[in-house]
């Protein structure tokens, strides 16, 4: 039984170690996710000017999808050294990863200023950007439930996924305040820099933060005991955990489905439905606070009534709330309460890590959850937007369908749960 298995509850330093992961991860996804915001700022300022606006587009989110690229790779090197040399180390290297390359973003010259040099230093910056937060979210949630104990590993997963998720919220609230403060040729000319230097500022604040940070006891205690993998971690996790990967790959896919459609993609899907931008970005905006509210609900749940059981329940919660948010927008009745309540519904991306994260023994926990997550994740979140866009041609109730097919995936992996032996540590 390690340190953090005897704790009673969560003591006042574990509470303090939640909050300063959440808080990094917020910033570190904010980091990540504020450059879709400018998307077309982006293609203006990085491509020449006689470029068709469409052929912009589609190379400025080229740039933006090659930070997903990069996931698995960087996910995979900075969890080989978390298994070997520390947790905190590859928690602190991730959040200056990421916080550098978005402070230097802010700060490139644009195309009429250096030519093609400038959309090939966004391009290396944003890949850098993407083998950060390949190691961020894995990195977090082992760093976190190794802090506390098992009885309260899905909280802690929980108020992880909630950081998380309240750094796409930042990121939209940060786009429509420059928005609404600056016009169209202020944002041109300079304003468009400030929310990639402000974002890196306050990733190296975090990073700062995070120094105040202790090694996880699970970790320290491994180290102590000469028991740290003896082998390559990957190699270990391929051969021995096949089964601990294949799950966690599939809970991965229903976060990725849950978190890409119902809110990064939604709201360009409800303008075109005839719901204006404005509404869809405020009923957007409402969502993903109830998506946070509901990731420490659901994880404190789980803690009590079993990851299993809960991720069943919250699974039917997301079928049946976005099937019928949905049908009504479908039908020309966008109501922004039924899109707060299929928010709330993605709260299952709390479970998601709890049950993952506990399928593989300490020796090499790092690396089987961050191969597991990243890969499928670059998968399901890149050929999701574009399965859904050409499924929609033919059918425009496709998302529907999906969620529900991803929701009835969430029960039967929450039944497989709970028949399943005891999971790891527990």
């Amino acid at each position: 039984m390690t340190t953090a298995d005897a704790a009673p509850g969560l003591t006042r330093q574990q509470a303090r170690t939640l909050s300063l992961a959440a808080l990094g991860g917020a910033l570190e996804f904010y980091d990540f996710v504020i450059f879709v915001f400018f998307a077309t700022t982006m293609g203006a300022l990085f491509f020449p000017a006689d470029m068709p606006e469409w052929l912009k587009l589609v190379q400025t989110f080229g740039i933006f999808a090659a930070g997903y690229l990069a996931r698995p790779l960087g996910g995979i090197v900075m969890a080989h050294f978390g298994d070997l040399s520390g947790r905190k180390r590859m928690f602190m290297l991730s959040i200056l990863m990421m916080a550098i390359p978005t402070l230097l973003m802010g700060l490139l010259p644009t195309y009429a200023t250096v030519g093609v040099l400038a959309p090939i230093l966004l391009l290396v910056l944003r890949i850098m950007q993407g083998a950060a937060i390949g190691g961020e979210a894995p990195g977090a949630w082992v760093f976190v439930t190794e802090h506390v104990s098992t009885r309260h590993r899905a909280l802690a997963c929980g108020a992880l996924s909630a950081g998380l998720c309240s750094g796409i919220l930042l990121g939209s609230l940060v786009a429509r305040a420059i928005n609404a403060a600056f016009d169209e040729a202020e944002v041109l000319a300079w304003a468009w820099r400030l929310p990639f230097i402000a974002g890196g500022v306050f990733g190296l604040l975090a990073m700062f933060l995070r120094r105040k940070l202790h090694e996880t006891p699970v970790f320290a205690e491994m180290r102590e005991r000469r028991s740290l993998a003896a082998e390559l971690p990957l190699k270990a996790v391929v051969r021995d955990h096949a089964g601990a990967v294949v799950l966690a790959m599939l809970l991965t896919w229903l976060l990725t489905a849950a978190v890409v459609v119902t809110l990064l993609m939604m709201p360009t899907l409800l303008q075109g439905l005839g719901v204006s931008r404005a509404d869809a970005l405020a009923g957007n905006t409402l969502a993903i606070c109830a998506t946070v509210i509901a990731n420490l609900v659901a994880g404190w749940m789980a803690d009590r009534f079993g990851a299993g059981r809960v991720l069943v329940l919250w699974s039917v919660l997301l079928g049946i709330a976005f099937w019928t948010f949905y049908a009504g927008a479908l039908a020309g009745g966008y109501s922004p309460a039924l899109y707060v309540i299929a928010g709330f519904g993605v709260g299952v991306t709390a479970l998601v890590p709890a049950i993952a994260v506990s399928g593989f023994p300490a020796q090499v926990r790092f690396s089987g959850l961050s191969f597991s997550y990243n890969v499928a994740y670059a998968i399901a979140g890149g050929l999701t937007p574009i399965a859904l866009s050409l499924a929609m041609k033919d059918s425009p109730a496709a998302p529907m369908h999906y969620i529900a097919g991803m929701a009835l995936l969430g029960v039967a992996l929450g039944l497989h749960v709970m028949m399943r032996r005891p999971l790891v540590g527990e």
